[in-house]
């Protein structure tokens, strides 16, 4: 059994050698450990420190480097599997993870219990994160448990570990993270799921991904948003229906209050029929789009299932 341990980096000469303090050599179970990583336009010597590292594979994203994690996830990935991995575990190269769990964090996978293991920092108590990044990444965490009725402990984690079978399933449409789309994915597809308990390393520096916490909150609430539209259409487009029932309701029965009981009343709100009306219907085109998107959700199930397939034909050794 191949593992192949995988680390995005930009500019990562200085923190890079302090993963590889506590890289694994051997684990039980493991025939064969090698080490990846994926190289984001870097303009120092990360490249070169990687080699002396012993780095088996260097996959390098040509271009410009535009803060894309999920481009360079998916690139590493589309490697490793062609490498013949049948495992592949992810981090990070700031040493934000701790690379002595890498053991036990593909040991439910080793055992056949899991598909995916994600590191779980317990952000909302991690003292290290602010009390605004705590409550940020809590509410995140919920948002997408609420949306996918399933257990989640840490849903941006990066620290995780895939079998070669949630790897063939998983396809990655977003640029700015994988995190959130992928663990969605993996939910609806019913691949099985194991939070391990970690404890962050100190930080080394600053993200380069989040750059505001406004910034964080608009990424990431734009990738739930689509991949809830995504994987439950019908759900997502009725909530947003409702936001706009509501009111619609409420303004109706505004006016028919002083049409009712206010004697000559009704003649000075009819721009409430007008709001109302303009509400409902608004609502009632998302329920529509809902029910659209569920039909189409038929053919987005079929296709994953070809993809599937054509990349297991794709790696297959």
């Amino acid at each position: 059994m191949k593992l192949i341990i995988q680390i995005p980096c930009f500019n990562e000469e200085e923190t890079l050698p302090l993963v590889f303090e506590n890289m694994p050599k051997k684990i039980e179970g493991i025939d064969v450990i090698e080490y990846q990583i994926i190289d984001d336009c870097s303009t120092d010597n990360t490249i070169e420190v990687a080699k002396k590292l012993g780095v088996h594979h260097i996959v390098k994203v040509k271009g410009e480097n535009k803060r894309w994690l999920g481009r360079a996830f998916k690139m590493g990935i589309d490697n490793a599997l062609k490498e013949g991995a049948d495992i592949v575990v992810n981090t990070d190269g700031d040493n934000q993870y701790p690379s002595e769990e890498i053991a036990s964090l593909i040991k439910p996978i080793i055992e056949l219990k899991a598909d995916i293991v994600i590191g779980d920092r317990n952000p909302s108590k991690f003292k290290e994160f602010s009390l605004i990044k705590r409550i940020l990444q809590g509410l995140g965490s919920k948002t997408v448990e609420f949306i996918t009725k399933s257990t989640v402990k840490d849903a941006v984690s990066g620290f995780r570990a895939y079998n070669k079978e949630s790897l063939y399933q998983i396809n990655i449409f977003t640029n700015f993270t994988y995190t959130i789309d992928t663990l969605v994915q993996a939910i609806n597809k019913g691949l099985t799921i194991y939070w391990h308990p970690i404890v962050p390393n100190a930080k080394t520096r600053d993200s380069r991904l989040i750059t505001s916490i406004i910034s964080k909150v608009r990424k990431s609430g734009a990738t739930i948003l689509r991949v809830s539209t995504v994987y439950n259409p019908f759900k997502t487009f009725s909530l947003i229906g409702l936001l706009f029932l509501v009111p619609g309701i409420a303004l109706f029965l505004r006016y028919l209050y002083f049409f009712l009981f206010i004697e000559g009343g009704s003649a000075g709100h009819l721009q409430s029929i007008l709001a109302g009306s303009v509400l409902i219907l608004i609502s009632f085109l998302m329920f529509t789009l809902g029910i659209l998107g569920d039909l189409l959700a038929v053919n987005r199930y079929l296709l994953d299932a070809t993809l599937t397939k054509l990349r297991k034909i794709e790696y297959k050794k």
